[in-house]
């Protein structure tokens, strides 16, 4: 199968129900996106597929269908990321292993709403579980982040 992963080519043999999450991890050597619970439900292994949120998880190969971006593949250059920015300025990360599952979902995330209040980033960010419980700096940041992209 041929993927498009951070803006690279690759072709992967694999079986055609393997999980994305193990094709990026075991076959592509892209660690970024963790196994967290295997059923969609923590987030750790969130990537973009054409910008959109998704579980790598529960993605077959052979399901993929565009691009994907993994968290290795968010920064332009020497340049990070809005979001990834955000989350430094916020000091989100504890322990660190859901955090490139969460910058995922918020980049994602706002590239649908622009200017979301505390209830909507809440609710969008919910399914991604953080045991440190960072979720106050997470909404920080995400607000951070969508001031700094509406202000251009």
């Amino acid at each position: 199968m041929k993927l498009t992963v951070n803006g690279s080519d690759y072709e992967a043999d694999v079986p055609p129900q393997m999980p994305l999450l193990w094709v990026l991890r075991d076959t592509l050597g892209i660690t970024g996106p963790k196994y967290g619970c295997g059923i969609a439900q923590c987030g750790a292994c969130t990537v973009l597929m054409d910008g959109i949120a998704v579980r790598a998880c529960q993605i077959a190969a052979a399901d993929v269908q565009g691009d994907i971006t993994t968290i290795e593949g968010l920064a332009q250059g020497d340049a990070l990321h809005v979001v990834q920015d955000a989350w430094i300025a916020h000091q989100v990360a504890q322990c660190g292993y859901c955090q490139g599952g969460q910058i995922m979902q918020a980049v994602s995330f706002l590239s649908l709403v622009p200017d979301p209040d505390d209830e909507a980033i809440d609710a969008a960010m919910s399914g991604n579980l953080c045991r440190c419980g960072t979720y106050p700096r997470i909404r920080a940041a995400v607000k951070t982040a969508a001031r700094r992209l509406n202000s251009g």
